[in-house]
Protein backbone atom coordinates (compact mmCIF):
# COMPACT_ATOMS: atom_id res chain seq x y z
CA UNK A 1 0.00 0.00 0.00
CA UNK A 2 2.76 2.26 0.65
CA UNK A 3 4.96 1.45 -2.15
CA UNK A 4 1.24 2.17 -4.26
CA UNK A 5 1.85 5.68 -3.06
CA UNK A 6 5.19 6.86 -3.76
CA UNK A 7 5.48 8.80 -6.91
CA UNK A 8 7.85 7.52 -9.97
CA UNK A 9 10.49 9.03 -10.61
CA UNK A 10 10.48 12.04 -12.32
CA UNK A 11 13.56 11.73 -15.38
CA UNK A 12 12.68 14.93 -17.12
CA UNK A 13 12.14 16.77 -14.23
CA UNK A 14 15.95 16.00 -12.91
CA UNK A 15 17.28 16.41 -16.47
CA UNK A 16 15.68 20.45 -16.22
CA UNK A 17 17.30 20.96 -13.88
CA UNK A 18 20.74 19.98 -14.59
CA UNK A 19 22.80 23.45 -14.20
CA UNK A 20 24.55 24.35 -17.55
CA UNK A 21 28.33 24.06 -16.88
CA UNK A 22 30.36 27.21 -18.56
CA UNK A 23 33.70 26.33 -19.99
CA UNK A 24 36.60 29.35 -19.65
CA UNK A 25 37.04 31.49 -21.57
CA UNK A 26 40.60 31.00 -23.81
CA UNK A 27 43.88 32.20 -22.41
CA UNK A 28 46.44 33.21 -24.95
CA UNK A 29 48.50 30.70 -26.60
CA UNK A 30 51.49 32.77 -26.78
CA UNK A 31 52.42 32.88 -23.00
CA UNK A 32 51.86 31.29 -20.10
CA UNK A 33 49.19 32.83 -17.96
CA UNK A 34 48.63 31.01 -14.91
CA UNK A 35 48.71 34.17 -12.12
CA UNK A 36 47.25 37.33 -13.21
CA UNK A 37 46.95 40.31 -10.92
CA UNK A 38 45.18 43.90 -11.32
CA UNK A 39 46.07 46.92 -9.99
CA UNK A 40 43.19 49.29 -10.00
CA UNK A 41 42.68 53.13 -8.97
CA UNK A 42 39.36 53.94 -8.77
CA UNK A 43 40.01 57.69 -8.39
CA UNK A 44 41.89 57.87 -11.90
CA UNK A 45 40.22 59.61 -14.80
CA UNK A 46 38.03 57.43 -16.75
CA UNK A 47 38.08 54.08 -14.29
CA UNK A 48 35.01 54.58 -11.59
CA UNK A 49 34.21 53.21 -8.29
CA UNK A 50 32.68 50.03 -10.12
CA UNK A 51 35.75 48.82 -12.03
CA UNK A 52 36.88 46.97 -8.68
CA UNK A 53 34.14 44.47 -9.33
CA UNK A 54 33.88 44.33 -13.55
CA UNK A 55 37.24 43.59 -13.45
CA UNK A 56 37.12 40.65 -10.78
CA UNK A 57 33.84 39.31 -12.83
CA UNK A 58 35.82 39.88 -16.12
CA UNK A 59 38.71 37.54 -14.72
CA UNK A 60 36.32 35.07 -13.23
CA UNK A 61 35.61 34.01 -16.94
CA UNK A 62 39.36 32.37 -17.46
CA UNK A 63 41.16 29.94 -15.82
CA UNK A 64 43.89 31.34 -13.84
CA UNK A 65 44.70 32.09 -10.31
CA UNK A 66 43.57 36.00 -10.00
CA UNK A 67 44.42 38.80 -7.80
CA UNK A 68 42.50 42.64 -7.80
CA UNK A 69 43.93 45.18 -5.78
CA UNK A 70 42.06 48.59 -5.49
CA UNK A 71 44.83 51.11 -5.10
CA UNK A 72 44.70 53.67 -1.91
CA UNK A 73 46.73 56.74 -2.01
CA UNK A 74 48.45 57.21 1.23
CA UNK A 75 50.10 53.18 0.69
CA UNK A 76 49.95 53.27 -3.43
CA UNK A 77 53.65 52.57 -3.39
CA UNK A 78 53.79 49.96 -0.85
CA UNK A 79 51.13 48.55 -3.04
CA UNK A 80 52.51 48.56 -6.20
CA UNK A 81 55.96 47.21 -5.16
CA UNK A 82 54.57 44.40 -2.87
CA UNK A 83 52.46 43.71 -6.21
CA UNK A 84 55.39 43.53 -7.97
CA UNK A 85 57.26 41.08 -5.31
CA UNK A 86 54.89 38.31 -5.79
CA UNK A 87 56.03 38.10 -9.35
CA UNK A 88 52.58 37.39 -11.07
CA UNK A 89 52.92 36.42 -14.97
CA UNK A 90 51.20 39.40 -15.93
CA UNK A 91 50.36 42.99 -13.73
CA UNK A 92 47.48 44.84 -15.42
CA UNK A 93 47.55 48.50 -14.35
CA UNK A 94 43.84 50.10 -14.62
CA UNK A 95 44.74 53.75 -13.31
CA UNK A 96 46.08 57.64 -14.48
CA UNK A 97 48.62 57.63 -16.77
CA UNK A 98 51.60 58.30 -14.16
CA UNK A 99 50.82 55.18 -12.13
CA UNK A 100 50.82 53.21 -15.29
CA UNK A 101 54.16 54.66 -16.28
CA UNK A 102 55.75 54.06 -12.54
CA UNK A 103 54.65 50.61 -12.63
CA UNK A 104 56.27 49.92 -16.04
CA UNK A 105 59.28 51.84 -14.23
CA UNK A 106 60.09 49.94 -11.31
CA UNK A 107 59.08 46.43 -13.28
CA UNK A 108 61.98 46.60 -16.03
CA UNK A 109 62.47 44.44 -18.31
CA UNK A 110 63.53 41.31 -15.82
CA UNK A 111 59.95 42.03 -13.87
CA UNK A 112 56.48 40.53 -14.71
CA UNK A 113 54.54 41.00 -17.72
CA UNK A 114 53.18 44.80 -17.48
CA UNK A 115 49.58 45.97 -19.38
CA UNK A 116 48.62 49.49 -18.97
CA UNK A 117 44.67 49.49 -19.25
CA UNK A 118 43.29 52.84 -20.72
CA UNK A 119 42.30 54.53 -17.16
CA UNK A 120 44.09 58.10 -17.40
CA UNK A 121 43.42 60.93 -19.21
CA UNK A 122 45.53 60.78 -22.24
CA UNK A 123 45.87 57.04 -22.05
CA UNK A 124 48.82 57.50 -24.79
CA UNK A 125 50.96 54.18 -23.97
CA UNK A 126 47.07 51.95 -23.70
CA UNK A 127 46.78 53.55 -26.71
CA UNK A 128 49.44 52.16 -28.46
CA UNK A 129 49.53 48.83 -27.12
CA UNK A 130 46.20 48.53 -27.77
CA UNK A 131 44.64 50.68 -29.78
CA UNK A 132 41.27 51.32 -27.79
CA UNK A 133 40.54 53.30 -25.15
CA UNK A 134 38.16 50.99 -23.79
CA UNK A 135 39.65 48.87 -20.58
CA UNK A 136 37.74 46.30 -20.73
CA UNK A 137 38.38 45.08 -24.44
CA UNK A 138 42.13 46.04 -23.69
CA UNK A 139 41.74 43.42 -20.83
CA UNK A 140 40.14 40.47 -22.65
CA UNK A 141 42.54 41.47 -26.12
CA UNK A 142 45.79 41.07 -23.65
CA UNK A 143 44.27 38.12 -22.18
CA UNK A 144 43.48 36.22 -25.39
CA UNK A 145 45.49 37.19 -27.46
CA UNK A 146 48.81 38.85 -25.67
CA UNK A 147 52.08 38.31 -26.67
CA UNK A 148 55.15 39.32 -24.60
CA UNK A 149 56.82 42.49 -26.24
CA UNK A 150 60.18 44.40 -25.51
CA UNK A 151 59.14 48.15 -24.96
CA UNK A 152 61.96 50.80 -25.24
CA UNK A 153 61.30 53.92 -24.03
CA UNK A 154 63.48 56.86 -22.85
CA UNK A 155 64.95 58.26 -19.25
CA UNK A 156 65.25 61.84 -17.98
CA UNK A 157 65.83 63.30 -14.25
CA UNK A 158 64.47 59.24 -13.27
CA UNK A 159 61.14 59.85 -15.32
CA UNK A 160 60.10 57.34 -17.84
CA UNK A 161 58.75 57.79 -20.92
CA UNK A 162 57.73 55.30 -23.55
CA UNK A 163 55.40 57.17 -26.88
CA UNK A 164 56.83 60.89 -26.62
CA UNK A 165 58.54 63.73 -25.00
CA UNK A 166 57.86 66.79 -25.62
CA UNK A 167 60.59 69.48 -24.34
CA UNK A 168 59.91 73.06 -24.51
CA UNK A 169 57.86 76.61 -25.12
CA UNK A 170 55.05 74.00 -26.89
CA UNK A 171 54.80 72.11 -23.55
CA UNK A 172 53.38 75.06 -21.77
CA UNK A 173 49.90 74.56 -24.04
CA UNK A 174 49.72 70.76 -22.06
CA UNK A 175 47.91 72.35 -18.94
CA UNK A 176 45.73 74.00 -20.97
CA UNK A 177 44.39 71.60 -23.12
CA UNK A 178 43.77 69.08 -20.05
CA UNK A 179 42.05 71.91 -18.38
CA UNK A 180 39.76 72.28 -21.64
CA UNK A 181 39.67 68.19 -22.20
CA UNK A 182 37.54 67.73 -17.97
CA UNK A 183 35.31 71.11 -18.81
CA UNK A 184 37.43 73.74 -16.79
CA UNK A 185 37.13 76.66 -19.18
CA UNK A 186 38.46 78.89 -16.88
CA UNK A 187 41.77 77.22 -15.47
CA UNK A 188 41.93 76.18 -19.09
CA UNK A 189 41.66 80.10 -20.13
CA UNK A 190 44.50 80.92 -17.38
CA UNK A 191 46.79 78.32 -18.94
CA UNK A 192 46.27 79.47 -22.46
CA UNK A 193 47.19 83.32 -21.48
CA UNK A 194 50.01 82.28 -19.59
CA UNK A 195 51.47 79.59 -22.21
CA UNK A 196 50.99 82.55 -24.72
CA UNK A 197 53.37 84.87 -23.17
CA UNK A 198 56.36 82.55 -23.03
CA UNK A 199 55.27 81.06 -26.33
CA UNK A 200 58.55 81.69 -28.65
CA UNK A 201 60.23 83.44 -25.65
CA UNK A 202 63.36 81.58 -25.56
CA UNK A 203 65.24 78.59 -27.37
CA UNK A 204 66.26 75.73 -26.37
CA UNK A 205 69.64 74.32 -27.32
CA UNK A 206 69.95 70.43 -28.28
CA UNK A 207 73.03 68.15 -28.89
CA UNK A 208 72.24 64.62 -30.22
CA UNK A 209 74.59 62.08 -29.49
CA UNK A 210 77.21 64.41 -28.60
CA UNK A 211 77.13 66.35 -32.04
CA UNK A 212 76.67 69.94 -32.94
CA UNK A 213 74.74 71.67 -30.77
CA UNK A 214 71.56 73.13 -32.41
CA UNK A 215 69.84 76.03 -31.23
CA UNK A 216 65.41 74.81 -31.47
CA UNK A 217 62.39 76.15 -30.15
CA UNK A 218 60.79 72.97 -29.32
CA UNK A 219 62.12 68.81 -29.43
CA UNK A 220 60.03 65.79 -29.57
CA UNK A 221 61.43 62.57 -29.13
CA UNK A 222 59.37 59.32 -30.05
CA UNK A 223 60.17 56.03 -28.73
CA UNK A 224 60.55 53.46 -31.95
CA UNK A 225 57.09 51.91 -30.82
CA UNK A 226 54.79 54.68 -32.63
CA UNK A 227 57.44 56.27 -34.78
CA UNK A 228 56.51 55.74 -38.43
CA UNK A 229 60.30 56.95 -39.03
CA UNK A 230 61.92 54.02 -37.04
CA UNK A 231 61.96 50.43 -37.96
CA UNK A 232 64.18 49.33 -35.42
CA UNK A 233 64.65 50.40 -31.76
CA UNK A 234 68.22 52.34 -32.67
CA UNK A 235 67.25 55.40 -30.70
CA UNK A 236 64.39 57.85 -29.96
CA UNK A 237 63.49 59.76 -33.06
CA UNK A 238 64.57 63.55 -32.50
CA UNK A 239 62.27 66.14 -34.27
CA UNK A 240 64.19 69.49 -33.94
CA UNK A 241 61.12 72.02 -34.46
CA UNK A 242 62.08 75.46 -35.20
CA UNK A 243 59.18 77.42 -36.64
CA UNK A 244 60.76 81.55 -36.99
CA UNK A 245 57.28 82.68 -36.17
CA UNK A 246 53.87 82.17 -34.42
CA UNK A 247 52.62 82.34 -38.39
CA UNK A 248 54.96 79.11 -39.26
CA UNK A 249 54.22 77.36 -36.19
CA UNK A 250 50.26 77.38 -36.95
CA UNK A 251 51.94 75.61 -40.82
CA UNK A 252 54.06 73.29 -38.76
CA UNK A 253 50.61 72.14 -37.01
CA UNK A 254 48.38 71.92 -40.29
CA UNK A 255 51.18 69.98 -41.96
CA UNK A 256 50.91 67.62 -38.92
CA UNK A 257 47.70 66.90 -39.12
CA UNK A 258 47.21 66.92 -42.78
CA UNK A 259 50.56 65.47 -44.47
CA UNK A 260 53.94 64.22 -43.01
CA UNK A 261 55.22 67.15 -40.64
CA UNK A 262 58.73 65.53 -41.48
CA UNK A 263 58.86 67.24 -44.80
CA UNK A 264 58.42 70.40 -43.10
CA UNK A 265 61.69 73.04 -43.57
CA UNK A 266 61.59 74.11 -40.28
CA UNK A 267 61.57 70.49 -38.67
CA UNK A 268 65.07 68.56 -38.57
CA UNK A 269 64.92 64.85 -37.19
CA UNK A 270 67.38 61.83 -36.70
CA UNK A 271 67.60 58.83 -34.53
CA UNK A 272 69.83 59.65 -31.33
CA UNK A 273 70.53 57.73 -27.79
CA UNK A 274 71.56 60.62 -25.89
CA UNK A 275 69.92 63.53 -25.72
CA UNK A 276 71.14 67.11 -23.83
CA UNK A 277 68.94 69.58 -23.36
CA UNK A 278 69.73 73.07 -22.28
CA UNK A 279 68.40 76.57 -21.55
CA UNK A 280 68.41 79.74 -19.18
CA UNK A 281 65.58 78.81 -17.43
CA UNK A 282 63.51 75.43 -16.21
CA UNK A 283 62.25 73.44 -19.49
CA UNK A 284 58.83 72.62 -19.73
CA UNK A 285 58.30 69.46 -20.87
CA UNK A 286 55.68 66.73 -21.62
CA UNK A 287 56.16 62.80 -20.95
CA UNK A 288 53.55 60.64 -22.21
CA UNK A 289 50.92 63.32 -21.56
CA UNK A 290 52.03 63.82 -17.86
CA UNK A 291 53.47 67.64 -17.96
CA UNK A 292 56.68 68.43 -16.19
CA UNK A 293 59.70 71.00 -15.32
CA UNK A 294 63.01 70.04 -15.86
CA UNK A 295 66.22 71.39 -14.68
CA UNK A 296 67.93 74.41 -17.02
CA UNK A 297 70.63 71.65 -18.29
CA UNK A 298 69.15 68.00 -18.47
CA UNK A 299 70.16 64.47 -20.51
CA UNK A 300 67.82 62.40 -21.48
CA UNK A 301 68.69 58.58 -22.42
CA UNK A 302 67.30 55.85 -25.00
CA UNK A 303 66.47 52.92 -23.12
CA UNK A 304 66.06 49.96 -25.61
CA UNK A 305 64.54 47.37 -23.67
CA UNK A 306 62.51 49.08 -20.57
CA UNK A 307 59.92 46.36 -19.92
CA UNK A 308 58.22 43.88 -21.01
CA UNK A 309 54.17 44.49 -21.98
CA UNK A 310 51.41 41.98 -22.61
CA UNK A 311 49.86 42.77 -25.96
CA UNK A 312 48.90 41.68 -28.97
CA UNK A 313 51.14 40.89 -32.14
CA UNK A 314 52.07 43.67 -33.44
CA UNK A 315 51.31 46.25 -30.89
CA UNK A 316 48.64 48.25 -32.04
CA UNK A 317 50.56 51.60 -31.77
CA UNK A 318 47.08 53.95 -32.88
CA UNK A 319 48.93 57.13 -32.02
CA UNK A 320 52.05 56.71 -34.57
CA UNK A 321 53.31 59.46 -35.45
Amino acid sequence: MTDALMPAPDDTLDASTEVAVVEPRVLTPHVALSRVTVLVNPLSGSVGPRAYGEVKEILAEYDCQSAVIELVGSTLNDQVAAALAQAPDVLFVLAGDGTARAVASRAGHDGPLIAPLPGGTMNMLPKALYGTTDWKAALRDALENGAAQTVSGGIVEGEAFYCAGIFGSPALWAPAREAMRTGKLSLAWTYGRRALKRAFSGKIRVELDGGKVRRSEALVLISPMISRALDEPVGLEAAAMDPDDAAQAFRLAASALFSDWRQDPSVVTQAARRIRIRARSRIPAVLDGEPTLLPHDTTVRFVPKAFRALAPMPPAAEDSV
